[in-house]
């Protein structure tokens, strides 16, 4: 994974910035918010990169999602299936935002587990 540590008082436009640039230089392209969730939900799913169908695709969006929530205690890991999917259960309802402000808290949870991943 990349490597890097939050700084909660530096200016968070500068983190994400930081991390596109390392996620740039570490897989040659520029990856928006739909691919890191994708990248995530590959590394959270743990079998290596392959051909995905796009419900496999949305499934592994969906996972990352639940994975970035849980650190903040709003889904928690419940098992792996028999095809070794994980899943998760809400445990409390995110906070209704706007669409500016989901982006927001996804991209602080991303920055979050990028910073656990280490």
């Amino acid at each position: 994974m990349v490597t890097r540590r939050i700084d909660y008082n530096a200016d968070f436009e500068n983190q994400w910035l930081e991390l596109l640039r390392k996620l740039r230089e570490k897989f040659g392209k520029t990856l928006h918010l739909n691919g890191i969730l994708f990248l995530i939900g590959i590394q959270e799913l743990g079998q290596g990169i392959r051909e995905f169908t796009k419900e496999q695709k949305q499934d592994l969006m969906h996972i990352a999602t639940c994975k970035l929530f849980s650190l903040s205690g709003y889904y928690e890991f419940t098992h792996r299936d028999e095809e070794g999917w994980p899943h998760y259960r809400t445990v409390k309802t995110i906070p209704s935002a706007n669409l500016k402000e989901q982006e927001r808290m996804l991209k602080w949870h991303i920055l979050e587990y990028f910073d656990q991943e280490d």
